[in-house]
């Protein structure tokens, strides 16, 4: 249980992939909405990839396939690889990537958070959003990061976010924040495939 699982849940390569498709989008902010909205499809499909790697994972530390130590390790692993500076590619592209990592950022606490167990599975998912945005307000960025911890981690265990909540949310980091775990909801009602798979299977290469 303690070994190294043979398993990789993802990779650097897969990270350099995707970052090789969002250059080759060639993404501009200014184009129009349709063509924006096709190129910009790179940048949703990088965050769910990353999601999709961790909602497997934690299929198997609830099947006490892997411990606390191993995901908590695997998903250090994974967030050193797609938090890590991104060398300039254009202005527009740059900015996108930063939305993804500080999207990943929220995603990745509230998986660490799920490992954990440090959160209240009754908690009001509602009231943990607002003292997250007034702490955000309050400059206490530490604060906001650990109630979108704890908002994620009671996503992955079955709860919503509020839509009328989300929709008024101030633009700001924990609305970024946020919205990895809005992709983290999302992943979990298109597919539970991620539940049931075979270790000795290949990924697909992206």
């Amino acid at each position: 249980m303690n070994q190294v699982p043979p398993y990789e849940f993802y990779t650097q390569k897969r990270w350099e992939n995707w970052l090789g498709r969002a250059k080759e989008s060639g993404f501009q902010i200014k184009e129009s909405e349709e063509e924006a909205g096709k190129e910009s499809a790179v940048f949703v499909n990088m965050v769910d990839d990353v999601i999709l790697a961790c909602l497997k994972l934690t299929a198997r530390f609830e099947k006490n396939l892997l411990s606390k130590e191993m995901s908590l390790k695997i998903l250090e692993e994974i967030r050193d690889i797609v938090l890590s500076e991104v060398e300039p590619i254009s202005e527009d592209i740059d900015l996108m990537i930063d939305s993804v990592q500080t999207s990943l950022m929220g995603a990745l606490v509230a998986f660490e958070c799920y490992v954990m167990g440090d959160y209240e599975e009754e908690a009001n998912i509602e009231e943990l959003i607002k003292v997250a945005i007034d702490a955000e307000a309050s400059d206490d960025l530490e604060t906001a990061l650990d109630y979108t911890a704890q908002c994620g981690a009671i996503v992955l265990k079955g709860q919503s976010l509020p839509e009328e909540i989300m929709a008024e949310l101030p633009y700001g980091i924990v609305a970024e924040w946020l919205d990895g775990i809005d992709s983290i909801s999302a992943a979990m009602v298109g597919s539970d495939s991620y539940k049931e798979f075979d270790e000795d299977d290949e990924e697909d290469t992206v």
